[in-house]
């Protein structure tokens, strides 16, 4: 992005400069990092309940006689076995098998779809869309701008949202979604989650953004509800193990080694971009993997710092925090795949000091997800 060139801001931008929220810019909006503290965020929604103005995600339409057919093609995941009202999580890739990126695909019909994709990615993702759009019968549509997303996560989440919704909210099953109304307002209800709690996200007109959150927060003080930055956001989403364009996942890393290979349906009929190249890697074996890593001392890991094994570096880290729960540095990061098994000791050089950490599963915490 261009110096010059403005920061993009949510419907909500106003209320979170009026919540005291440290605004920061982020994949090209100012969005709000933190209100009272990352910590103290990370674990109201660990322990209770907070809401994400997500509302920086991308939306794009897909309808059309061809709508399966395309989406068939344009992803790894396997679109077939979706049913209405079911959310897939998938990539899209390259065809030397790198990701454009990773997104949920909601489907309506057999004839619409929507897809929600990454804030940083949304006109580059849009753009890959429409080209590989060309050859199906198939209409392709932004409508980030008209889109506002909040998430509400956490263990009271039901609770809160089920007198405000005109469905039974819990009805909605995991990685599902429903179209209903919140306080009069359209919306799209569904419940997948990127804290590794219970959730919902809610899809609305712009419009009407204001004075759904404000009603949502107002019905949220009797469970302590907070509003939640992205600082936290990353801290949740690190702890679970879930990826993050442009740090897990991107143009240059291969999608199996982020342990995404659940995603790539190597055995569907249809030819997806990259499809072939995967396959090749998947038979060769791979030579690295992501893993998680936990300090055994005082350190905090951060992105790009070198992984080391006695002294030499084998990898680095993708994405690292101190974590709220663990109440010590954790961190995701790649190594050789004969040092991916967990217990495996590696150290982190953290300001030219090799600071010994430990491979430890993943999540790192128990998910609270309701799947059933």
């Amino acid at each position: 992005m261009s110096v010059n060139t403005p920061l993009k801001t949510t419907p909500l931008h106003a209320i979170h400069v009026q919540l005291g929220a440290r605004m920061v810019p982020f994949a090209g909006w100012d969005m709000p990092i933190q209100y009272k503290g990352v910590m103290e965020e990370h674990r109201a929604v660990r322990d209770g309940v907070g809401i994400f103005d997500v509302s920086h995600m991308g939306e794009i339409d897909v309808k059309g006689p061809q709508a399966k057919a395309f989406l068939q093609h344009l992803v790894t995941n396997d679109v077939e076995k979706m049913t209405d009202g079911a959310i897939l999580y998938s990539l899209m890739c390259y065809e030397n098998g790198g990701v454009v990126d990773d997104l949920l695909i909601h489907r309506f019909d057999d004839d619409h779809y929507f897809l929600c994709v990454n804030a940083s990615n949304t006109d580059k993702d849009f753009d890959w869309v429409e080209q590989q759009a060309k050859a199906f019968d198939v209409a392709v549509e932004n409508t980030s701008d008209s889109t506002a997303q909040f998430a509400v996560q956490g263990r009271h989440a039901e609770a809160l949202l089920k007198p405000m919704l005109d469905i039974p909210v819990g009805d909605i099953a995991y990685y599902t979604f429903q179209q209903g109304k919140i306080e009069g307002a359209d919306c799209i209800i569904s419940r997948t989650g990127y804290t590794g709690e219970d959730g919902f996200e809610l899809y609305l007109s712009t419009e009407d953004a204001v004075a759904v959150y404000e009603k949502i927060m107002a019905a949220g003080k009797q469970y302590d509800i907070q509003p939640i930055g992205l600082g936290a956001r990353d801290t949740l989403r690190i702890e679970m193990g879930y990826p993050l364009y442009g740090q897990e996942i991107d143009a240059d890393h291969n999608p199996l080694e982020a342990r995404l290979g659940f995603v790539i349906k190597l055995k569907k009929e249809a030819a997806f971009n990259g499809k072939e190249v995967l396959k090749k890697q998947k038979q060769a074996g791979l030579t690295r993997k992501l893993v998680a890593i936990k300090m055994m001392e005082r350190g905090v890991p951060r992105s790009h710092y070198p992984i080391l094994k006695e002294g030499e570096a084998v990898g680095e880290v993708t994405s690292g925090t101190y974590s709220p729960s663990l109440n010590t540095g954790v961190a995701l990061c790649y190594v050789p795949t004969g040092l991916a098994e967990v217990g495996n000791r590696v150290e982190v050089s953290i300001r030219n000091q090799a600071v010994p950490a430990e491979i430890i599963p993943l999540p790192m915490v128990p998910s609270n997800v309701k799947k059933k």
